[in-house]
């Protein structure tokens, strides 16, 4: 790990983070979701470190910050950081711009910077939403930057989500949600060691999956 690297993300993001968690996101998921939070013990307090989740909602990232218990610095399209009032707010909650079609190379640059930051970088290793929060094709960007930043990966699954927005409706459905924070895994010791990359993009998998079936 970089010596440089800050320990925690700047203290304006963690006072935004702490108002929007309790006046909005957890309420809504302790009392709306019925949620469950298991395993939040697992999350580093501090320094760096890539959270790898499955994704199925457009909830997933609020819900995911709040129950790891620290602000999680997750990826944005370029254009919301042109809009004035818009672009400095979701920059204090640690969302960093990616512009949209560009090189992967170019989103993997922008996350070692949020990590040498001190933030919490999340990352969904499917890349994009499944319908019932599985990974079937698990990207290997979470693992190649883990072992660029050597940072740990922190696995979390989330149950139900999927089913809180079905498509065609505009309110979410009042149905449970469990979230369950695994225990911190090595980085591969190199980036270009594509049988390593692929070793601990798996286990991830695997472990987020071992998760997602124990349910409620």
């Amino acid at each position: 790990m970089n010596h440089n690297q800050r320990q925690r993300e700047p203290k304006i993001s963690l006072v935004l983070y702490h108002l929007f968690k309790w006046s909005v996101v957890n309420p809504m998921l302790r009392g709306y979701f019925q949620g469950h939070i298991y395993g939040a013990e697992n999350m580093p307090k501090s320094g760096p470190v890539l959270v790898v989740a499955n994704h199925a909602s457009d909830f997933d990232p609020p819900i995911v910050s709040s129950c790891v218990r620290r602000p999680v610095s997750y990826m944005a399209k370029q254009e919301l950081f042109k809009v004035p009032i818009l672009a400095p707010a979701i920059r204090a909650y640690g969302a960093y711009p990616v512009k949209r079609g560009g090189s992967a190379r170019g989103a993997i640059q922008a996350a070692l910077e949020q990590l040498e930051q001190g933030w919490a970088v999340g990352v969904f290793l499917q890349g994009t939403r499944t319908g019932d929060g599985r990974i079937p094709d698990p990207k290997l960007g979470a693992a190649l930057i883990a072992a660029k930043a050597q940072v740990p990966l922190v696995p979390v699954s989330l149950w139900g989500t999927h089913r809180i927005l079905p498509r065609g409706t505009k309110f979410p459905k009042p149905l449970p949600v469990t979230v369950r924070i695994g225990q911190p895994i090595a980085p591969p010791e190199s980036s270009k060691d594509k049988v390593a990359l692929q070793a601990v993009t798996e286990y991830c998998c695997d472990r987020i999956h071992t998760m997602h079936d124990l349910g409620r």
